[in-house]
C-alpha cells in the first residue's frame, strides 16, 4: 500500500511528464533519491522521533523495507548557493541532502552515537535551513556521480564518512540500523542511488523527470 509521500510523487510525475525512454546516467541536483547502503542492502531513512540521548536531534537510521516513504532524500546545493535544476552532481561536489518528509538535512556533529559511541549522525534545521554540518562531499571515481556506481559522503566538518554501524535498535525503532559517522572509509560507507525522481540535465526548462520504481 502507498504512503501519502508515494502517492504525492507519484501525482507529480503524472502532471509533468513522466520520461523513462532515455534518462540521465547522473544524479541530478533537485532530484529525490533514496540511497541504498551496499554491504547491509538498507536504506538511509529518517522520521520525526528524537535521539533519547547525545544530541536530541531528529533521528537518522538506515531500514530494509525498500518502499517506505521516509527514506527520500532531496539533492540540494551547499547553503548560500544554488545550481541549475538537473544539474549532473560531480565527484567533489559539497550537497546537502533534504529528508522530503521532515525538510531537515542529513545532519552530523562532534556528538557520540547511542549504540556504538562513534559520531552521531541526525537531522536538523528548520524548513530546510541549518548550518554547515549539513554539508557533505560525493567522494567517487569518476567525474560525475553516476547512478549506478557506489559513492562515499564525506562530511565536511568533522572529515567523518556516512557509515552503517550493523548494530540495530530497539523501541521505538526497532530493526533499524545505526547510521554514523566514521573516520576511516570502508566497504559499509559505500552508498548507491536507487527509487526516486531523477531531473534530466538538458531537460529542467521543460520540467521533465524520470521516475524509477518507488
Amino acid at each position: 500500500m502507498r504512503t501519502i509521500l508515494e502517492l504525492g510523487i507519484l501525482a507529480l510525475v503524472v502532471q509533468i511528464g513522466c520520461v523513462t525512454a532515455k534518462g540521465t546516467n547522473f544524479v541530478t541536483y533537485n532530484s529525490v533519491i533514496k540511497l541504498m547502503n551496499i554491504d547491509y542492502n538498507v536504506r538511509l531513512h529518517s522520521h520525526d522521533i528524537k535521539y533519547g540521548t547525545g544530541s536530541g536531534q531528529q533521528s537518522v537510521t538506515a531500514i530494509e523495507t525498500k518502499e517506505d516513504g521516509n527514506s527520500y532524500w532531496l539533492v540540494k546545493a551547499p547553503t548560500g548557493k544554488s545550481y541549475t535544476r538537473g544539474k549532473p552532481v560531480q565527484c567533489g561536489d559539497i550537497i546537502r541532502l533534504e529528508h522530503t518528509a521532515t525538510k531537515k538535512n542529513l545532519h552530523s556533529h562532534l556528538v557520540s552515537s547511542p549504540l556504538s559511541g562513534k559520531q552521531e549522525v541526525s537531522a536538523y534545521g528548520i524548513n530546510s535551513d541549518g548550518d554547515t554540518g549539513d554539508h557533505w562531499m560525493v567522494v567517487c571515481p569518476g567525474d560525475y556521480w553516476e547512478r549506478e556506481e557506489p559513492i562515499m559522503l564525506k562530511h565536511i566538518d568533522t572529515e567523518a564518512y556516512l557509515t552503517v554501524t550493523g548494530r540495530k535498535y530497539g523501541s521505538p525503532i526497532v530493526g533499524q540500523h545505526e547510521v554514523v559517522g566514521e573516520y576511516s572509509s570502508n566497504s559499509y560507507s559505500q552508498w548507491q542511488a536507487m527509487e526516486g525522481l531523477f531531473i534530466h540535465p538538458n531537460d529542467f526548462k521543460k520540467q521533465h523527470y524520470e521516475h524509477t520504481e518507488l
